[in-house]
C-alpha cells in the first residue's frame, strides 16, 4: 500500500464524521484493520487517546450510531492534513 493511501486512512479515521463503513468502502479496510494500522503508524500516547474518542460516544465512527441527517464523509471546514500533519494556512 501506498504511503499516500495509508495517510488517507489515518486522515479518515482521525475525522469524527467519517465512518469505518467509508474507509471499508475506499480503501477495503475493515474497523480491525484500521485499528491495527493505527496502532502501527501512531505514537502510542496518540493511538490512546484515538481509541478513546472513538469509543467514548462523541464520535460516530459507526454508521448505525449516525444521524441519519448526515450524509457526506468529511466536514466541508476541514483543514487540509499531509503525511499526518496538519497543513498550515
Amino acid at each position: 500500500m501506498e504511503e499516500k493511501d495509508i495517510d488517507r486512512i489515518i486522515e479518515m479515521a482521525w475525522e469524527d464524521r467519517t465512518p469505518f463503513e467509508a474507509i471499508q468502502a475506499q480503501f477495503g479496510f475493515s474497523e480491525a484493520n484500521v485499528i491495527t494500522l493505527m496502532r502501527k503508524e501512531l505514537k502510542r500516547s496518540s493511538f490512546n487517546l484515538w481509541r478513546k474518542r472513538v469509543n467514548s460516544g462523541i464520535s460516530q465512527k459507526h454508521a448505525q450510531k449516525r444521524n441519519s441527517s448526515i450524509s457526506r464523509f468529511k466536514c466541508s471546514l476541514q483543514k487540509t492534513i499531509t503525511m499526518n500533519k496538519i497543513s498550515k494556512r
